[in-house]
């Protein structure tokens, strides 16, 4: 598949709300890159959390899916409410004319939907997270997005990795909202895949019990490789759990022989590195740390 080189760029808001303030300086940046920004008609709508009605937000977002001239639709924010839409939005003009769709968090929907429909997405930072993003998360956007150059990455070792290489197309998102699709015609394939999570301001069990879901379902039977991105934030009870996020994470998967990269800089964090879903990499852990490199 040709990616494209980015000309022009819709933002659209999927779930939460965003203010003026709030997207103007992700929209200086963008305009300093040469692309030409395009604001959804409801971008600024209020409907209590979210950014408008169920309504106005699929009617928004399909305005940028079906428009030919956009090359990139990169969500507001996340938050909560693309679940309500996605039902609603037809994503086949994207085959006929691709064009990518950018965010992570709560569009892990989105991503979940383009990959059942065979199409790459973008999982990368969002206009709200600008601002505070570092240098290197967003020199590497626009490296994918005016250069059509997808990134090699090259992390440091963790004593909680397991070696080994893969070769595979990278799926997934957020831990908690690829929980909340199970059962759902949205529930991710992730046989032969390389799965990537990450997650935000969960309780300690509940990252066991959405990780030992995936374990009862047979997902880490189907999958090649898995890596681990921020774990942020993190809560327990009055009795510890007794493990951390990622010491969970390993202790679910200790009975399985796909490599394991722990990795820092892709997450809800200040570096927010793109991760580029449903094309082939190359995932290599060894004791030198982990290198993921784009097969093409």
């Amino acid at each position: 598949m040709k990616f494209p080189q980015v000309k022009k760029i819709g933002i659209a808001a999927p779930a939460r709300k965003i203010s003026r303030s709030e997207i103007e300086p992700a929209v200086t940046i963008l305009k300093s890159w040469g692309i030409e920004v395009v604001s959804g008609k409801n971008l600024f709508g209020e409907a209590h959390q979210f950014s408008g009605t169920d309504n106005e937000r699929t009617a928004d977002f399909q305005a940028m899916i079906n428009d030919p001239e956009i090359d990139a639709i990169l969500c507001a924010r996340g938050g909560y409410g693309t679940a309500r839409i996605v039902d609603n939005l037809d994503l086949s003009p994207i085959q006929k004319h691709f064009k990518w769709v950018v965010g992570y968090s709560d569009v892990t929907v989105l991503h979940n939907a383009l990959a059942k429909n065979g199409l790459p997405s973008l999982h990368a930072t969002m206009p709200i997270n600008f601002p505070t993003n570092d240098e290197a998360s967003l020199t590497a956007l626009k490296e994918i997005l005016t250069n059509t150059k997808l990134p090699e990455y090259q992390f440091d070792t963790h004593r909680l990795n397991r070696t080994g290489k893969a070769e595979a197309p990278i799926a997934g998102g957020n831990l908690s909202v690829l929980y909340s699709l199970r059962g759902t015609r949205f529930d991710l394939d992730v046989s032969g895949k390389i799965l990537f999570i990450e997650d935000l301001d969960e309780y300690l069990y509940h990252i066991d019990r959405m990780l030992m879901n995936f374990r009862l379902a047979g997902w880490f039977d189907k999958i090649k490789g898995l890596i681990i991105g921020g774990m942020e934030d993190m809560h327990d009870n009055t009795v510890p759990f007794g493990k951390n996020a990622r010491e969970i994470v390993a202790d679910v998967v200790k009975d399985f022989d796909f490599p394991v990269a722990f990795i820092d800089g892709i997450g809800h964090t200040q570096r927010n590195l793109p991760l580029v879903f449903g094309i082939p990499i190359q995932l290599e852990v060894n004791e030198n740390g982990t290198t993921i490199t784009p097969n093409r």
